[in-house]
């Protein structure tokens, strides 16, 4: 995991405590190494507390751009509940990392 996460552990840990987060993972180059401050983004795999569906709009949108003000750059969210692809699961199976867990 690159430093500039590690740095805000304390940080993503408060906002995801404020948005009702049960576990954030990232994966992709953040995870692995190949990040490249000039063009990458964040990627994030998001469990949320059990939430009514309106709740959990608010707590996606709310977490997606305040984790995109703490680091500056863009982020991907991908509420792992809503993937279905297996295919997707497997390519990032080996890159997911666990920043914060309830």
């Amino acid at each position: 995991m690159i430093a500039a996460l590690e740095g805000k552990r304390a940080e993503i840990a408060a906002l995801c405590r404020r948005h009702h987060v049960r576990s954030l993972e990232v994966f992709g180059s953040a995870a692995t190494g190949a990040f490249d401050p000039g063009g990458s983004d964040f990627d994030f795999l998001v469990d949320f507390h059990p939430l009514s569906p309106g709740e959990v709009a608010e707590a996606y949108f709310g977490l997606l751009e305040a984790l995109q003000a703490l680091l500056g750059r863009s982020v991907d969210l991908v509420m792992i509940r809503a993937v279905a692809n297996p295919y997707f699961l497997k390519a990032i199976e080996g890159s997911r990392e666990v920043l914060y867990a309830a």
